[in-house]
């Protein structure tokens, strides 16, 4: 097992269970470009949070960790989603775990999630899908949050790709409206903007 930490804020220092393999972890370096950028945006204090491929839930713990209040860590190798639940429980068994929080993980496949109708839009969707998830599938994928209601005008979308891949192209209405590279890591921050398309 490797083992990896939450970086900051009520929860740092928790250790996340990571699977030997199958999972792609993002890095400490990528992660805490990403948080801080979220941080300075002031968009996570009580926000609602969609983690799509979780994985090791690295994401959406940080999240919470950082001042969100509720997670649908989405996940669909099961070994993977039974770690998350493993660190769900262990911080709401936490100290600053705090009453109106919600975290929950749903083993499905992020594409089927994102298609289906979503009672409201989330505040933030991470999403951190394999390096081999061919741009046309992940092109889909934001269209179907947009046309499910998982996404809203005030919706953040945080898209990880790899450096090499082709850009997104985010649906009618959105755009990128910043693009950073990390390495072999290029993060998309996609957002509603009634100028585009």
């Amino acid at each position: 097992m490797v083992r990896m930490r939450v970086i900051s804020g009520r929860f740092k220092g928790v250790a996340l269970t990571t699977p030997k393999s199958g999972t792609r972890p993002t890095t400490d370096r990528t992660k805490e470009a990403i948080f801080s950028h979220l941080d300075s945006l002031g968009v996570l204090d009580d926000a609602r949070v969609l983690d799509l491929f979780a994985g090791t839930g690295a994401l959406g713990v940080e999240a919470l960790s950082r001042g969100a209040r509720e997670l649908v860590a989405v996940e669909a190798n099961g070994p993977a989603a039974s770690l998350i639940a493993v660190t769900l429980t262990a911080l709401k068994r936490h100290r600053a775990w705090e009453p109106g929080m919600n975290a929950r993980v749903i083993r499905a496949k992020a594409e089927k999630y994102a298609s289906v109708t979503a009672p409201q839009p989330f505040d933030v969707v991470f999403i951190d899908p394999p390096y081999v998830f061919a741009t046309e599938v992940c092109d889909r994928l934001l269209a179907d949050l947009v046309r499910s209601g998982a996404a809203g005008d005030r919706t953040l979308i945080v898209l990880e790709r790899s450096a090499r891949s082709d850009d997104p192209t985010p649906p009618a209405g959105w755009s990128v409206s910043e693009q950073r590279d990390y390495g072999e890591t290029a993060v998309f921050y996609i957002e509603f903007n009634e100028d585009a398309g």
